[in-house]
């Protein structure tokens, strides 16, 4: 089984990489040509709402409310009912989506209003941010039907196509940013069309590969009745336990309006570099293991499904234990890097690396929610997550207005990561204590190996990396492969160091730990 998990991981997390190191050009130029400005701040405002909108229906609630029934039917039932329940899902989603966006266009001023109170009274920026929100919106519905095709894809064990589908929209905002934008009275308009274009290009890409899997959905209203219904049951609990981090950033975003110009922006690209890492591996792990303990369920196998959750959980420890090290260490480098060019300066990189390490401080806690939390939903228990994901909520918002005062934006980045710790951990909690999920042995070996490999990392990186008036004085390639090789320098001495304190492909896969 771990074989074969590995190996869709790993498919996932090659298309995901492709997409994050696009992602990483488009917002090099976007930091090149806007800058940590205020019209910068209207943009990713406009665009932060219904992106959010994406990760809370779409690849939450929806994709997790969708996937474990629709791997039922799968399962258990004939083609033609499968079919029939794509259908069914198809026209009652369409419609609902649609409703929403017309809704969303109307009421671009309210929900500026709402995620961004600080730009009230500030009428260009407000304005600017209201125009672009009304371009971007239907993004919304477009993405959500791409994440309808692309579950329905994954169930098939076709994962590599719905995790290219991101590519589509960072090479849209490259496009508009570099092209389009000169011709545009207010340049930054160019990246809200560019937004638009790309919801739309990554629904038509899927539909051909769901024809050839004869999964190519024909809205029917009606069809399948009871097992949409049964979807729609599970989504609205799953709005808030798959997307508590989602709704911590916005409230960062809500609060970050208030403060200085560029606070914003700041969040916005340390967030972006965090990202990185939970999109290739963690988004991964969990969107490959989801249909996979649906199956389980169904099949009623306990101990195998508690073994793909084992299976995950150490390849997080693995993987987001040096991450998060790489990227306090650095976080800088990264910055000057990735953004330090045109209107980003010197003070944006500073104020920027601050939340990066915040932010940094919670990564594995990111991972580690969405693996656990599939845990919760394959077995159709949406109740769980949300009690845990409202206190978790409640506590992030206490912790934003006490850390905000001495920390600024960097507070709000690290009450997110804090929060996400208590979420974390108390799913972990109720796994274990019901025996959903029951560790197997050699985990405190695991821990160890991974903890010695980490810290031989940090000490050659802490020592040998240089200061930052060394980067800022390179060319953008000199810093693009300084920054190439003391990743691959770091990656190295860990990989290495994990084989000389005995890690073998055993303690990774489903034989047991020693």
């Amino acid at each position: 089984m771990s074989k074969g998990l590995l190996k869709s991981s790993v498919s996932v997390s090659a298309m995901t990489f492709l997409s994050r190191i696009l992602g990483f050009v488009r917002d090099v130029i976007i930091a090149r040509i806007f800058g940590a400005s205020l019209v910068a701040d209207a943009f990713f405002v406009a665009f932060k709402i219904p992106n959010f909108l994406r990760r809370l229906f779409a690849e939450g609630a929806f994709s997790l409310a969708f996937v474990p029934v629709f791997s039922e039917y799968k399962t258990q039932r004939e083609e033609a009912d499968v079919k029939r329940l794509a259908d069914g899902v198809a026209a009652s989603l369409g419609l609902i989506l649609l409703v929403v966006t017309v809704i969303g266009v109307i009421a671009a001023p309210v929900l500026v209003t709402i995620f961004a109170p600080g730009f009230i009274g500030n009428e260009g920026k407000f304005e600017l941010a209201v125009d672009m929100l009304r371009i971007t919106f239907p993004y919304i519905f477009f993405i959500s039907l791409t994440a309808f095709a692309g579950s329905i894809l994954n169930s098939y064990g076709r994962f590599a196509i719905p995790a290219f589908t991101p590519v589509l929209l960072n090479i849209s905002l490259i496009f508009a940013a570099i092209v389009l934008a000169p011709h545009f009275d207010r340049p930054i308009m160019a990246l809200a069309w560019g937004v638009f274009i790309a919801g739309a290009a990554q629904l038509l890409f899927q539909l051909p590969f769901l024809a050839q899997i004869r999964m190519l959905p024909r809205p029917r209203r009606g069809a399948d009745a009871e097992g949409v219904s049964r979807i729609k049951k599970m989504m609205l609990p799953a709005l808030f336990g798959s997307s508590v981090a989602q709704i911590n950033l916005l409230l960062d975003t809500l609060i970050a309006s208030f403060l200085v110009t560029g606070s914003i922006s700041w969040l916005y690209y340390s967030d972006r570099l965090v990202e990185f890492p939970l999109g290739v591996f963690g988004v991964a792990l969990a969107t490959v293991i989801l249909p996979r303990l649906s199956q389980q369920h169904t099949l009623a196998s306990p101990q195998q499904f508690s073994q793909t959750l084992d299976w995950a959980l150490r390849w997080v420890v693995i993987i987001a234990l040096p991450s998060t090290m790489g990227l306090m260490l650095l976080a800088e480098p990264m910055l000057v890097t990735l953004f330090q060019y045109g209107a980003f300066n010197e003070h944006d990189v500073t104020m920027a690396g601050r939340s990066l390490l915040a932010y940094s401080l919670g990564l594995g806690a990111f991972i580690m929610i969405k693996i656990l939390a599939a845990g919760f939903y394959s077995r159709h228990d949406m109740k769980t997550p949300v009690k845990i994901a409202v206190i978790t909520m409640a506590v992030n918002m206490v912790m934003n207005i006490i850390l905000v005062f001495p920390l600024a934006h960097a507070g709000l980045a690290l009450a997110t990561s804090l929060s996400a710790w208590l979420n974390a951990g108390w799913l972990l909690y109720l796994l274990r204590r019901d025996g959903i999920y029951q560790s197997r042995s050699g985990w405190q070996w695991l821990l160890l190996r991974t903890f010695m490999a980490t810290l031989s990392m940090a000490v050659v990186l802490f020592f040998l990396v240089p200061a930052l008036s060394d980067w800022v004085g390179k060319l953008w390639y000199e810093r693009g492969i300084a920054l190439s090789l003391w990743l691959l320098l770091g990656a190295g001495v860990y990989l290495a160091s994990l084989f000389l304190f005995g890690l073998r492909w055993r303690h990774v896969s489903n034989e047991t730990l020693h």
